[in-house]
């Protein structure tokens, strides 16, 4: 509760600056709205601190509003308040990273969720989330898969127990559409997908999931996160503990190729 009071304060900060400067120009929230290219309501929702602005609203509203830069200052707080506090520095080194290892045993990862599988996790959160942290929730990790996008992008690989692959997160048919995309990204050149069985005897990763990045500058991170407590690594002997466990893990699970058969026919089973 208290990362979703620091982020709702944040944005409220925000919505009140974008308010005042509003009122300044001497325009109303339908005025102002039109010349942003956004409804009276959107306008009203980031001014009261319920919705998150993309990008191109904070750069119009200060051309618009005449912020010298004012509010653009703040579009990368903006993002980050996408993210709950204990991700926000992990979220801002994956999306610069040049390569990028995960190892999921509890849900599809992140990167690959679809926007319902996503909803249907942070719906299941306990304690609960309101309905605007799970819209900005979902909304911050499907921003997230934009990393697929990038110019060079980063080479990405995914080692993913069948355990993740078989929980019908939401119902079947979001499963369905949870694999169907799984199988998508995989097309990518730069992505590769590797299936751990369940029938496998052996299996590295049993201590939990964790993610390795290595940045643009050539330093090696590791991620790892449990019941909403995480944890950047970049102290050498542990990161290269957990890149030996990766190794491992990609040597134990199925190849390439024989995980996306793998996933196909688990598709035909739903």
């Amino acid at each position: 509760m208290a990362e979703q009071s620091d982020s709702a304060g944040f944005l409220r900060s925000f919505g009140q600056q974008m308010k005042l400067l509003r009122e300044r120009a001497g325009l109303s929230r339908a005025e102002f709205g039109r010349q942003v290219g956004y409804g009276e309501d959107q306008i009203t929702s980031v001014e009261l601190g319920r919705r998150i602005p993309k990008p191109e609203l904070i750069d119009k509203a200060d051309e618009v509003l005449d912020a010298s830069g004012v509010l653009k200052a703040m579009k990368g707080e903006v993002e980050r308040a996408r993210y709950p506090t204990f991700f926000r520095h992990a979220a801002r080194l994956e999306s610069d990273a040049v390569e990028l290892h995960v190892y999921s045993c509890q849900a599809v990862p992140g990167l690959l969720q679809t926007e319902e599988y996503a909803r249907a996790v942070f719906t299941m959160m306990r304690p609960p989330l309101d309905e605007e942290a799970i819209d900005q929730r979902v909304a911050a990790r499907l921003a997230r898969q934009a990393v697929f996008g990038r110019r060079p992008p980063p080479m990405v690989s995914f080692v993913i127990d069948e355990s993740c692959l078989r929980r019908p997160i939401g119902g079947e048919p979001i499963l369905r559409g949870q694999l169907e995309q799984i199988l998508l990204v995989a097309q990518r050149r730069t992505v590769e997908v590797q299936v751990m069985p369940l029938r496998s005897r052996e299996n590295a990763g049993l201590a939990g999931p964790f993610t390795l990045m290595e940045t643009k500058e050539g330093r090696r991170i590791a991620y790892a996160e449990v019941q909403n407590v995480s944890h950047v690594h970049t102290e050498r002997p542990l990161v290269r503990g957990l890149e030996a466990k990766y190794g491992l893990l990609r040597a134990q699970a199925l190849t390439p190729g024989a995980s996306l058969t793998y996933i196909e026919n688990l598709l035909g089973e739903l």
